[in-house]
Protein backbone atom coordinates (compact mmCIF):
# COMPACT_ATOMS: atom_id res chain seq x y z
CA UNK A 1 0.00 0.00 0.00
CA UNK A 2 0.97 3.52 -0.61
CA UNK A 3 -1.02 5.73 1.28
CA UNK A 4 -1.98 7.73 -1.47
CA UNK A 5 -5.13 8.12 -2.83
CA UNK A 6 -6.19 6.69 -6.19
CA UNK A 7 -6.94 9.08 -8.69
CA UNK A 8 -7.57 8.42 -12.62
CA UNK A 9 -5.53 10.81 -14.59
CA UNK A 10 -7.67 11.10 -18.04
CA UNK A 11 -5.52 12.52 -20.87
CA UNK A 12 -6.62 14.17 -23.68
CA UNK A 13 -5.31 13.40 -27.46
CA UNK A 14 -4.90 15.00 -30.00
CA UNK A 15 -3.44 17.87 -27.37
CA UNK A 16 -0.75 20.60 -26.86
CA UNK A 17 1.45 21.91 -29.99
CA UNK A 18 -0.37 21.93 -33.49
CA UNK A 19 1.42 21.93 -37.00
CA UNK A 20 1.26 25.78 -37.10
CA UNK A 21 3.07 26.45 -33.35
CA UNK A 22 5.04 23.45 -34.06
CA UNK A 23 6.61 25.27 -37.65
CA UNK A 24 6.54 28.96 -35.87
CA UNK A 25 9.12 28.01 -33.31
CA UNK A 26 11.17 26.04 -35.45
CA UNK A 27 11.03 29.39 -37.47
CA UNK A 28 12.57 31.50 -34.73
CA UNK A 29 15.12 28.27 -34.23
CA UNK A 30 16.57 28.61 -37.42
CA UNK A 31 16.54 32.00 -37.64
CA UNK A 32 18.41 32.04 -34.84
CA UNK A 33 20.85 29.42 -36.46
CA UNK A 34 21.32 31.27 -40.01
CA UNK A 35 21.64 34.61 -38.40
CA UNK A 36 22.89 34.48 -34.79
CA UNK A 37 21.61 36.21 -32.07
CA UNK A 38 19.86 38.51 -31.94
CA UNK A 39 16.51 38.07 -33.73
CA UNK A 40 13.59 40.11 -33.26
CA UNK A 41 10.14 38.85 -33.23
CA UNK A 42 6.60 40.61 -33.14
CA UNK A 43 4.56 39.62 -30.50
CA UNK A 44 5.34 36.90 -28.45
CA UNK A 45 6.08 34.12 -31.36
CA UNK A 46 3.09 32.01 -29.64
CA UNK A 47 1.70 32.56 -26.09
CA UNK A 48 3.23 30.35 -23.64
CA UNK A 49 5.81 31.80 -21.33
CA UNK A 50 8.02 28.40 -21.02
CA UNK A 51 8.18 28.88 -24.54
CA UNK A 52 8.99 31.98 -25.24
CA UNK A 53 11.40 32.63 -21.84
CA UNK A 54 13.42 29.29 -23.44
CA UNK A 55 13.75 31.32 -27.31
CA UNK A 56 14.52 34.38 -25.12
CA UNK A 57 17.75 32.52 -23.60
CA UNK A 58 18.71 31.95 -27.32
CA UNK A 59 18.59 35.00 -28.17
CA UNK A 60 15.15 36.26 -29.28
CA UNK A 61 14.19 39.35 -28.39
CA UNK A 62 10.29 39.83 -28.22
CA UNK A 63 8.75 43.19 -29.09
CA UNK A 64 5.12 44.80 -29.70
CA UNK A 65 6.18 47.51 -32.47
CA UNK A 66 8.39 47.29 -35.71
CA UNK A 67 9.53 50.92 -34.61
CA UNK A 68 11.14 48.89 -31.20
CA UNK A 69 14.09 46.42 -34.02
CA UNK A 70 17.16 47.64 -36.12
CA UNK A 71 17.11 47.44 -39.46
CA UNK A 72 20.06 45.80 -39.32
CA UNK A 73 18.70 42.69 -37.65
CA UNK A 74 16.11 40.15 -38.73
CA UNK A 75 12.43 40.04 -37.63
CA UNK A 76 9.96 37.15 -37.42
CA UNK A 77 6.19 37.76 -37.71
CA UNK A 78 4.41 35.85 -35.06
CA UNK A 79 2.41 32.71 -35.63
CA UNK A 80 -0.69 34.77 -35.44
CA UNK A 81 -0.64 37.11 -38.13
CA UNK A 82 0.13 41.26 -38.65
CA UNK A 83 -1.86 43.38 -40.39
CA UNK A 84 -0.95 44.49 -44.00
CA UNK A 85 1.25 47.66 -43.07
CA UNK A 86 3.29 45.39 -40.83
CA UNK A 87 5.24 43.67 -43.93
CA UNK A 88 5.03 46.78 -46.31
CA UNK A 89 6.68 48.89 -43.47
CA UNK A 90 10.04 45.86 -42.92
CA UNK A 91 10.24 46.04 -46.72
CA UNK A 92 10.75 50.27 -47.29
CA UNK A 93 13.21 49.85 -44.20
CA UNK A 94 14.87 46.57 -46.39
CA UNK A 95 14.67 44.30 -43.34
CA UNK A 96 15.19 40.67 -43.11
CA UNK A 97 11.75 40.06 -42.29
CA UNK A 98 10.65 35.97 -41.94
CA UNK A 99 6.81 35.08 -41.90
CA UNK A 100 5.85 32.50 -39.23
CA UNK A 101 1.78 33.42 -39.70
CA UNK A 102 0.46 29.99 -39.47
CA UNK A 103 -0.73 28.70 -42.42
CA UNK A 104 -4.52 28.41 -41.74
CA UNK A 105 -4.83 32.00 -40.96
CA UNK A 106 -3.18 33.06 -43.78
CA UNK A 107 -5.74 31.22 -45.72
CA UNK A 108 -8.55 33.77 -43.58
CA UNK A 109 -6.48 36.66 -44.74
CA UNK A 110 -6.89 35.42 -48.59
CA UNK A 111 -10.38 34.74 -48.30
CA UNK A 112 -10.38 38.63 -46.81
CA UNK A 113 -8.56 39.92 -50.39
CA UNK A 114 -10.70 37.16 -52.29
CA UNK A 115 -14.20 38.95 -50.99
CA UNK A 116 -12.96 42.24 -51.31
CA UNK A 117 -11.97 41.79 -54.26
CA UNK A 118 -15.29 40.59 -55.08
CA UNK A 119 -16.79 44.00 -53.73
CA UNK A 120 -17.99 41.99 -50.90
CA UNK A 121 -17.65 43.79 -47.00
CA UNK A 122 -16.49 40.98 -44.43
CA UNK A 123 -17.82 40.39 -41.29
CA UNK A 124 -14.94 39.10 -38.91
CA UNK A 125 -16.11 37.08 -36.33
CA UNK A 126 -13.26 37.17 -33.02
CA UNK A 127 -12.25 38.61 -30.01
CA UNK A 128 -11.50 42.19 -29.91
CA UNK A 129 -7.53 42.94 -29.49
CA UNK A 130 -6.53 39.80 -30.38
CA UNK A 131 -3.39 40.12 -32.56
CA UNK A 132 -4.85 37.34 -34.89
CA UNK A 133 -8.04 39.31 -35.00
CA UNK A 134 -5.88 42.70 -35.63
CA UNK A 135 -3.70 41.04 -38.52
CA UNK A 136 -6.95 39.57 -40.24
CA UNK A 137 -8.44 42.84 -40.21
CA UNK A 138 -5.63 44.97 -40.66
CA UNK A 139 -5.37 42.85 -44.28
CA UNK A 140 -8.10 45.34 -45.40
CA UNK A 141 -8.69 49.22 -45.39
CA UNK A 142 -10.19 50.59 -42.01
CA UNK A 143 -14.53 50.13 -42.24
CA UNK A 144 -13.89 47.32 -44.61
CA UNK A 145 -14.21 44.26 -42.01
CA UNK A 146 -16.52 44.63 -39.20
CA UNK A 147 -16.23 43.16 -35.66
CA UNK A 148 -18.20 40.63 -34.29
CA UNK A 149 -18.22 38.35 -30.97
CA UNK A 150 -21.49 37.11 -29.95
CA UNK A 151 -24.23 36.40 -31.60
CA UNK A 152 -26.10 39.35 -29.65
CA UNK A 153 -23.72 41.79 -31.57
CA UNK A 154 -25.11 40.64 -35.38
CA UNK A 155 -28.30 42.71 -34.46
CA UNK A 156 -25.64 45.70 -34.10
CA UNK A 157 -24.49 45.79 -37.17
CA UNK A 158 -24.42 48.09 -39.30
CA UNK A 159 -23.74 47.30 -43.00
CA UNK A 160 -22.85 49.14 -46.19
CA UNK A 161 -25.04 46.40 -48.53
CA UNK A 162 -26.71 43.46 -46.55
CA UNK A 163 -26.63 42.10 -50.24
CA UNK A 164 -22.83 42.31 -50.35
CA UNK A 165 -21.59 40.71 -47.08
CA UNK A 166 -18.68 37.64 -46.50
CA UNK A 167 -17.57 36.22 -43.16
CA UNK A 168 -14.63 34.80 -41.85
CA UNK A 169 -13.62 33.57 -38.20
CA UNK A 170 -10.77 33.94 -36.05
CA UNK A 171 -9.05 30.45 -36.04
CA UNK A 172 -9.15 29.75 -32.25
CA UNK A 173 -12.67 30.35 -31.34
CA UNK A 174 -15.34 28.01 -29.41
CA UNK A 175 -17.23 25.61 -32.34
CA UNK A 176 -20.53 25.64 -30.78
CA UNK A 177 -19.83 29.47 -30.27
CA UNK A 178 -19.06 30.55 -33.24
CA UNK A 179 -22.00 28.03 -35.03
CA UNK A 180 -24.46 30.08 -32.86
CA UNK A 181 -22.57 33.28 -33.86
CA UNK A 182 -22.90 32.22 -37.96
CA UNK A 183 -26.40 31.17 -37.49
CA UNK A 184 -27.05 34.67 -36.26
CA UNK A 185 -25.63 36.11 -39.19
CA UNK A 186 -27.26 34.04 -41.42
CA UNK A 187 -30.31 34.27 -39.77
CA UNK A 188 -30.42 38.29 -40.66
CA UNK A 189 -28.44 38.38 -43.54
CA UNK A 190 -29.36 35.69 -45.81
CA UNK A 191 -26.89 36.27 -48.96
CA UNK A 192 -23.79 36.68 -46.72
CA UNK A 193 -21.35 34.47 -48.02
CA UNK A 194 -18.80 32.35 -45.69
CA UNK A 195 -16.53 29.59 -46.44
CA UNK A 196 -17.51 25.86 -46.70
CA UNK A 197 -16.57 25.13 -43.11
CA UNK A 198 -16.12 27.55 -40.55
CA UNK A 199 -12.25 28.91 -40.51
CA UNK A 200 -12.10 27.25 -37.01
CA UNK A 201 -8.13 25.43 -37.63
CA UNK A 202 -8.09 21.47 -37.38
CA UNK A 203 -6.17 21.45 -34.10
CA UNK A 204 -8.68 23.98 -32.12
CA UNK A 205 -11.21 21.60 -33.44
CA UNK A 206 -9.67 18.54 -32.37
CA UNK A 207 -8.49 20.10 -29.24
CA UNK A 208 -12.25 20.67 -28.41
CA UNK A 209 -13.85 17.39 -29.16
CA UNK A 210 -11.11 15.17 -26.91
CA UNK A 211 -11.89 17.79 -23.84
CA UNK A 212 -15.74 17.19 -24.40
CA UNK A 213 -14.78 13.32 -24.23
CA UNK A 214 -13.27 13.73 -20.94
CA UNK A 215 -15.80 16.49 -19.11
CA UNK A 216 -18.42 13.64 -18.47
CA UNK A 217 -15.96 11.73 -16.55
CA UNK A 218 -14.05 14.12 -14.99
CA UNK A 219 -14.21 15.66 -11.72
CA UNK A 220 -12.28 18.30 -12.81
CA UNK A 221 -9.74 19.62 -15.42
CA UNK A 222 -6.96 21.11 -16.16
CA UNK A 223 -5.88 23.32 -19.07
CA UNK A 224 -2.32 24.07 -19.34
CA UNK A 225 -1.68 26.88 -21.10
CA UNK A 226 -1.50 31.05 -20.91
CA UNK A 227 -3.81 33.52 -19.64
CA UNK A 228 -3.72 35.38 -23.24
CA UNK A 229 -4.27 32.17 -24.99
CA UNK A 230 -7.77 32.05 -26.97
CA UNK A 231 -7.38 28.51 -28.23
CA UNK A 232 -6.35 27.41 -24.49
CA UNK A 233 -9.43 30.13 -22.66
CA UNK A 234 -11.90 28.26 -25.08
CA UNK A 235 -10.65 25.02 -23.85
CA UNK A 236 -12.04 25.73 -20.57
CA UNK A 237 -15.17 27.18 -21.48
CA UNK A 238 -16.14 24.02 -23.71
CA UNK A 239 -15.35 21.53 -20.65
CA UNK A 240 -17.36 23.62 -18.53
CA UNK A 241 -19.95 23.47 -21.23
CA UNK A 242 -19.68 19.57 -21.69
CA UNK A 243 -20.28 18.80 -17.70
CA UNK A 244 -17.31 19.40 -15.99
CA UNK A 245 -17.96 22.98 -13.87
CA UNK A 246 -14.20 22.70 -12.10
CA UNK A 247 -12.44 23.83 -15.51
CA UNK A 248 -9.29 25.65 -15.40
CA UNK A 249 -6.46 27.20 -16.63
CA UNK A 250 -2.98 26.35 -15.43
CA UNK A 251 0.32 27.51 -16.84
CA UNK A 252 2.03 24.61 -15.68
CA UNK A 253 2.42 22.11 -12.31
CA UNK A 254 3.29 24.77 -9.83
CA UNK A 255 0.67 26.44 -10.92
CA UNK A 256 -2.26 23.67 -9.07
CA UNK A 257 -4.24 24.14 -6.19
CA UNK A 258 -3.86 20.63 -5.10
CA UNK A 259 -6.48 21.12 -2.13
CA UNK A 260 -9.06 22.43 -4.35
CA UNK A 261 -9.02 18.76 -5.70
CA UNK A 262 -9.56 16.67 -2.78
CA UNK A 263 -11.68 14.10 -2.86
CA UNK A 264 -11.32 13.62 -6.65
CA UNK A 265 -11.30 10.45 -8.44
CA UNK A 266 -10.80 11.71 -11.79
CA UNK A 267 -9.27 14.56 -13.22
CA UNK A 268 -8.90 15.48 -17.08
CA UNK A 269 -5.76 16.89 -18.43
CA UNK A 270 -5.12 18.55 -21.84
CA UNK A 271 -2.99 21.29 -23.14
CA UNK A 272 -3.40 24.41 -25.87
CA UNK A 273 -1.95 25.03 -28.80
CA UNK A 274 0.66 26.59 -27.60
CA UNK A 275 1.62 24.37 -24.83
CA UNK A 276 4.60 21.97 -25.24
CA UNK A 277 4.48 18.45 -24.16
CA UNK A 278 6.91 18.73 -21.47
CA UNK A 279 4.58 20.58 -19.52
CA UNK A 280 2.10 17.93 -19.52
CA UNK A 281 4.94 15.44 -18.24
CA UNK A 282 5.14 17.94 -15.44
CA UNK A 283 2.03 17.94 -14.51
CA UNK A 284 1.28 14.12 -14.52
CA UNK A 285 4.02 13.84 -12.72
CA UNK A 286 3.49 15.76 -9.93
CA UNK A 287 -0.04 13.79 -9.91
CA UNK A 288 1.70 10.66 -9.26
CA UNK A 289 3.87 12.11 -6.04
CA UNK A 290 0.72 13.05 -4.96
CA UNK A 291 -1.50 9.88 -5.66
CA UNK A 292 -1.74 6.35 -6.74
CA UNK A 293 -2.15 7.51 -10.44
CA UNK A 294 -3.93 5.32 -13.42
CA UNK A 295 -3.14 7.38 -16.70
CA UNK A 296 -5.46 6.74 -19.05
CA UNK A 297 -5.50 8.41 -22.71
CA UNK A 298 -8.59 9.19 -24.42
CA UNK A 299 -8.00 9.99 -27.79
CA UNK A 300 -10.56 11.54 -30.41
CA UNK A 301 -8.36 12.22 -33.19
CA UNK A 302 -4.97 11.61 -34.94
CA UNK A 303 -2.86 14.46 -36.27
CA UNK A 304 -0.51 13.81 -38.93
CA UNK A 305 -0.45 17.84 -40.64
CA UNK A 306 2.84 19.44 -40.93
CA UNK A 307 3.95 22.62 -42.46
CA UNK A 308 7.00 23.92 -44.07
CA UNK A 309 9.45 26.44 -42.59
CA UNK A 310 9.84 29.70 -45.64
CA UNK A 311 12.21 29.02 -48.43
CA UNK A 312 14.44 32.07 -46.51
CA UNK A 313 15.27 29.49 -44.10
CA UNK A 314 15.72 27.12 -46.17
CA UNK A 315 18.70 28.48 -48.16
CA UNK A 316 22.33 28.76 -47.72
CA UNK A 317 23.39 32.17 -45.56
Amino acid sequence: MTGKPPLTLLIAAPRGFCAGVDRAIRIVELALEKWGAPVYVRHEIVHNRHVVDGLRARGAVFVEDLADCPDDRPVVFSAHGVPRAVPAEAARRNMIAVDATCPLVTKVHMEADRHHAEGRQLVMIGHAGHPETVGTMGQLAPGEVLLVETAGDVARLEVRDPDRLAFVTQTTLSVDDTAAVVAALRARFPAIVGPRREDICYATTNRQAAVKAIAPRADAILVIGAPNSSNSLRLVEVARAAGCADARLVQRATDIDWPSLAGARAVGLTAGASAPEELVEEVAAAFAERYALTRETVETAVERVEFRVPRILREPA
